[in-house]
């Protein structure tokens, strides 16, 4: 078990420690002391659950007001998850990084608050779990391109994106109302 880093210093995979046997298995998708352990001093206050099938790309979602952290895991399948800095004061801003999170690696990323998110779905259908550290305020929903020439996302595409209208129409990165 154990929090691995990534090339976004605070975008962070977590690994856990699984215990199986000819039963199935058991693993902790989360606890507080593990981010209290890491600096990190979020209150998880809603958790969501999305269905996707082949191909769907969801994303590149934030809030601009009660940003959202977010703790993503892959339930069934699998998927290309991605976080990109969106905060124009950081050393990293307009950097991604991405992880395929599935049932088989059982791993989670933490997407912190002032990062974009989206995800990509690989396998023939993926359930995926989040929790989130602010309310879905649709007011303050704001999405950037999946394929923002300035980002450079370099997605794993395997059958032709399934996007939704919203995502479909959403403004380059630097057209976007971005963080501070």
């Amino acid at each position: 078990m154990g929090w691995q880093n990534t090339a976004l210093p605070e975008v962070l995979v977590y690994e856990p420690a699984v215990f199986g046997d000819d039963r199935g298995f058991f693993l902790e998708t989360f606890r507080a002391s593990w981010f209290e352990e890491l600096g990190l001093r979020y209150d998880f206050v809603q958790d969501n659950f999305s269905r996707s099938a082949q191909g769907v790309l969801r994303g590149l979602h934030y809030q601009v007001v009660q940003p959202q952290g977010k703790l993503v895991r892959a339930v069934s399948g699998a998927i290309f998850d991605v976080a990109v800095d969106l905060r124009r004061s950081s050393p990293h801003f307009g950097r991604w990084v991405g992880v395929t999170l599935s049932a088989e690696n059982k791993h989670a990323l933490w997407v912190p608050p002032g990062f974009g998110h989206g995800f990509y779905t690989l396998s023939a259908m993926a359930e995926v779990m989040y929790k989130c550290t602010s309310y879905y305020a649709p007011e303050h929903d704001r999405n950037i391109r999946w394929d923002d020439p300035d980002i450079g996302i370099v997605w794993p595409l395997e059958v032709p994106v399934q996007l939704s209208g919203k995502d479909a129409q959403a403004p380059a990165l630097r057209d976007a109302e971005l963080f501070d």
